[in-house]
């Protein structure tokens, strides 16, 4: 089983308000990513999708589209810790799934954030289906590269639990892919990496869905 967590609970400090609320192309900033990894997941199916957010409008929608009756389980989790920063998201989603699921180190962890419009479709499915060869053994993680330069989604064995829950502040999973084996998944377009920090990025996301059309 691979239990994805989606990070909706960032603090926003450099865009100044809660930018996965702000809207680009017709629907929030958060949507984008959570709708193509909801189609993503769908098609690999070997799927559950927790949603750890602070904020209660993205966790009433998504609590709302899980009792839809989809083919891969779709929950919200609210943590209010992750205002301290991002290593609170994951500890939280992690204590969660050990509660609510039985998590065994046969399993895999992804997290993806929910800030990065441009991700496809295909590298959430290149990267779920990398644990087809982490099964061998070589690998114990699996993270997306443009180049030399690494990015999200990531993807660990839950092996790594124990690691991953001793992360603190802002930390994030990156720290944990330093110390162990890494299939890398080369993307062409660096644009899937970037994310949204600032209001300028996101005018220009909104030229760019602008002018693909």
């Amino acid at each position: 089983m691979i239990y994805i967590i989606f990070m909706a609970a960032g603090n926003s400090r450099r865009f100044g308000l809660n930018k996965l609320l702000y809207m680009l192309d017709g629907k929030p900033l958060y949507r984008h990513g959570l709708d193509c990894l909801l189609r993503a997941a769908e098609k690999h199916r070997d799927c559950e999708i927790l949603v750890v957010s602070q904020y209660d409008e993205i966790l009433n929608t998504v609590t709302a589209m899980g009792e839809e009756g989809r083919p891969v389980p779709l929950k919200a989790l609210y943590s209010p810790e992750s205002v301290q920063g991002a290593s609170f998201t994951i500890k939280n989603a992690l204590q969660y799934l050990q509660q609510t699921a039985s998590v065994s180190a046969e399993d895999y962890l992804m997290f993806m954030t929910a800030d990065q419009p441009y991700i496809s479709e295909e590298t959430i499915i290149r990267i779920l289906s990398c644990t087809e060869e982490m099964k061998k053994g070589q690998f114990e993680t699996a993270s997306v590269y443009c180049g030399d330069i690494p990015g999200n989604p990531t993807l660990f064995s839950a092996g790594l639990i124990p690691e991953l829950m001793e992360l603190s502040g802002d930390q994030g999973g990156r720290r944990v892919i330093r110390k162990h084996s890494c299939l890398a998944v080369p993307i062409e377009d660096g644009r899937e990496l970037k994310d949204i920090d600032v209001p300028e990025d996101l005018e220009k996301a909104e030229s760019i869905y602008r002018n693909s059309k």
